[in-house]
């Protein structure tokens, strides 16, 4: 019965994890310099997509923190949770670099 339970599981869960990230509530602002697919919209703006994930969770924190002198992505980010931060940098980490906006 167990076996069942766990295979039952794994066959409603696959598709949702084989489908990656979901897009995060707090991407529109991100979007505005760096793009929804993680491509720079505006010059100056860095690519975000196919960056690693702990380095982007790590720079999100730091700007965030301050530990980053970066006004501009502190005003932007705010008051952001670790959990918004993970989400935004998994979405940023899954996209293909070069990908075009849709």
């Amino acid at each position: 019965m167990r076996t069942v339970l766990i295979a039952a599981f794994l066959l409603t869960a696959l598709p949702a994890l084989a489908a990656g990230p979901v897009k995060p509530a707090r991407l529109g602002l991100c979007a505005a310099c760096h793009g929804e697919t993680g491509m720079a919209q505006i010059p100056g703006a860095p690519n975000l997509a196919g960056q690693r994930l702990d380095y982007l969770r790590g720079a999100l924190k730091q700007y965030r923190d301050g530990r980053r002198n970066a006004p501009l992505m502190k005003a932007a980010i705010g008051p952001v949770s670790d959990q918004d931060l993970d989400a935004l940098a998994q979405w940023y980490s899954a996209q293909a670099p070069g990908q075009a906006t849709p």
